[in-house]
């Protein structure tokens, strides 16, 4: 038979599918649970730190290549500090490890980093990525998620205590269905964390209420999908997966747990998602009072109105009605009194209580979901009971009662421990922020469609080495980091880069750029011009108000100094240095952002306020430094942005800049202590726009 007639074949009926997944699904390395490799054998033992090293040792080997030198101390403390932190070193901090000659000194810098509540900060980002966090909906009505900040400080925090990935994941979720006991910070906790599911954009403006509910089911689907296993199980909203074994009516079953779901209090035009009340008792017991207080003056108002009514008529002497507006009538004293009752009125509604609340989500009426054929709410086709995807369901399928929406029994089959993708998943993200690709390059699509594994083995040591810490975060990056692996140089080989140019087999350190949170942090950390302070809201905007309507009016303020983590993120009108430097709007779960090289980064470091305000303020720091020489301010200088000492040609080049500089401007500038701060300001600007302060090697 031609290959041609296939198509034709197939819709007739008459042949079976040749990419049905059958026998091929079951064989697919994602869908099979992670074996415990055995640690292979290497010849240059002598290298290795950690068992990890030997299978990356193993292929280099196989290769004929030779891994790249141990990165110097300097660049090691850079490299991890950002890592760990997004932050640069301080010079305390370079000059104590560069003296601590025990074998253990960079373990200890590792410990250190992983307790810093920096820590929280710049992985809670990684996350918020994969969670598409934003501090708006995006999409038709761009309107305020005024509370979507404390799932963003959840996060954080939950990275900082190390909660464990499992139970993390678990709460997400399902934490509104977890026990809480009479635990009430845990019970906020919990519901927080369910903002996971509500926080995805909403055409919260769409006329067909149906077709709403099932595209909020389907962003959640797919991000649970992608985030969580890896895989695009959104494709199968109108056919069976084309490359994945995932059938249309698997995807229908997932729909029944998140259409059982409550997200959304209203659909109705503009609708309104849901969010859990995280009142405890005192807070309640305010609003109550706050509701009494109202309905007093209320009554108050309508007992005045009533007796100057009575006096009116009596007044009067007519049994005819009162006029529309008898209170013209009224004496003066009873007109002040009434504006007097009014006001007061007005006043307590102005400031009511403030009643906490979080996006989140909560049990809906439960019931399974018929296919929607081609994915459409007005075909329906047999109904579909909920469960999990056949091809990962393994031999024990976690069981649904018909009572609940199955979110919980849903996580709860996420974690186990031979889940063939939950561990894997995670453990290739941590890696490819180490080393800027996942041993999966595609760490959102573990699928057909995404790349396989570079070191299949090393994949599943890892993500057992995970499951068996108690899935520890930071047990992971130890692992990595306390390798020689981790631990390489960025030194360049001709016959390894001409073998393998894309350092799949990871013979030396990439280089990489810094994201743009970590840029912009950087530059606040090293002018001495950033706030620490953790938590909170930067949005200036009341919850589900707009704050980008159709006029391009946008009051969003980002010179806060605080870091980049805590600035709001507008779906639709992201602060522009943030597009600049490729971080994400939210628009979709990402778990992989791009690197880009184009004209306006460049122009950005030479021209913006942002780099100029911080280069002024470390020339201020360095000229104040006491006791402290040009060349001094020098070195200070180089290891401030860029970890290291400067050489003796960059410090002549230096000192001739500055007095070129100075020189330049007498003719402006008739003081000459401003001249020397300009000419450092100017300096600063040089070394912080170069490639040197946003890379890392």
């Amino acid at each position: 038979m031609h290959y041609r007639s296939i198509p034709l074949l197939l819709l007739a009926g008459l042949v079976v599918n040749p990419f049905a997944p059958v026998s091929a699904a079951e064989k697919f390395w994602a869908f099979q649970p992670p074996i415990d490799p055995a640690v292979p054998a290497v010849r240059d033992i002598a290298w290795t730190k950690t068992p990890l090293d030997r299978f990356v040792l193993a292929q280099l080997e196989a290769h004929g290549l030779k891994p790249a030198p141990p990165a110097d101390k300097r660049m090691l403390i850079r490299r991890a500090t950002f890592d760990l932190t997004g932050l640069p070193p301080t010079l305390r901090e370079i000059d104590a490890f560069l003296t601590d000659e025990s074998p253990d000194a960079f373990g200890r810098v590792v410990d250190r980093l992983l307790a810093s509540p920096a820590y929280g900060e710049r992985w809670g980002r990684h996350w918020l990525d994969v969670a598409r966090y934003a501090d708006s909906n995006g999409l038709d009505e761009n309107v305020a998620h005024a509370n979507a900040w404390r799932y963003r400080d959840y996060v954080i925090a939950a990275f900082n205590r190390d909660k464990p990935y499992d139970q993390f994941l678990l709460e997400q979720l399902a934490g509104d269905l977890l026990p809480s006991g009479s635990d009430s910070a845990m019970r906020r906790e919990r519901l927080i964390a369910t903002g996971f599911l509500s926080l995805g954009p909403k055409v919260l403006a769409e006329v067909d209420e149906k077709k709403m509910e099932m595209d909020i089911v389907d962003e959640q689907i797919d991000t649970v999908g992608r985030s969580l296993l890896g895989l695009t199980l959104g494709c199968a909203r109108c056919h069976d997966h084309k490359f994945d074994p995932i059938a249309t009516e698997d995807y229908y079953a997932l729909a029944g747990i998140f259409k059982s779901t409550r997200t959304m209090d209203s659909f109705k035009k503009v609708a309104r998602w849901h969010e859990n009340d995280l009142a405890d008792a005192a807070e309640r017991a305010r609003k109550t009072e706050y509701d009494k207080q109202i309905a007093r003056q209320k009554e108050a108002i309508q007992k005045r109105i009533k007796d100057a009514n009575a006096e009116l008529k009596s007044r009067l002497k007519s049994e005819a009605p009162l006029p529309k507006k008898p209170e013209t009538m009224y004496p003066e004293e009873t007109k002040t009194e009434l504006k007097r009752l009014r006001d007061e009125l007005a006043r307590l509604e102005k400031s009511p209580p403030v009643m906490p609340a979080a996006m989140g989500v909560a049990e809906g009426i439960s019931a399974d979901t018929s296919v929607h054929l081609r994915g459409s709410h007005l075909k329906l086709g047999k109904v579909v009971a909920r469960r999990v995807p056949n091809v990962l369901a393994g031999s024990h399928p976690p069981t649904l009662d018909g009572k609940h929406s199955g979110r919980l029994q849903l996580a709860q089959w996420m974690v186990r421990r031979e889940h063939p993708l939950t561990s894997r998943v995670m453990v290739n993200r941590l890696w490819r922020w180490h080393f800027g690709q996942g041993l999966v390059r595609t760490p959102d699509n573990f699928g057909k469609l995404g790349e396989p594994p570079t070191n299949p083995p090393l994949l599943d040591w890892l993500a057992h080495r995970f499951v068996d810490s108690g899935w520890s975060i930071k047990a992971m990056h130890r692992t990595i980091m306390l390798s020689a692996t981790y631990q390489m140089s960025s030194t360049h080989d001709a016959r390894a880069a001409e073998r393998d140019p894309d350092n799949r087999l990871h013979w030396r350190a990439n280089v990489r750029r810094l994201e743009a949170e970590a840029i912009r942090d950087a530059l606040l950390a090293i002018s001495g011009s950033l706030d620490r302070t953790m938590g909170g809201s930067l949005l200036d905007v009341k919850n589900r108000d707009y704050l980008f309507d159709h006029t391009s009016r946008d009051a969003t303020r980002y010179d806060s100094p605080r870091r980049s983590v805590y600035l709001p993120v507008i779906r639709n009108h992201l602060y522009d240095v943030f597009q600049l430097f490729d971080s994400t709007d939210a628009t979709v779960q990402n778990g992989d952002r791009p690197t880009t090289t184009v004209a306006p980064q460049a122009l950005f470091m030479m021209n913006s306020d942002l780099v100029t305000r911080a280069s002024e303020r470390l020339a201020t720091e360095l000229l104040n430094a006491p006791k402290t020489d040009d060349a001094g301010r020098i070195r200070r200088l180089y290891a401030m942005a860029y970890g290291r000492e400067a050489t003796a040609e960059e410090t002549a080049k230096v000192r001739e800049f500055v007095r070129a500089c100075e020189q330049e401007l007498r003719s402006d500038e008739p003081d000459a202590g401003k001249r020397r701060a300009q000419s450092w300001a100017c300096l600063c600007q040089i070394v912080v726009a170069a490639n040197e302060f946003i890379y890392i090697r």
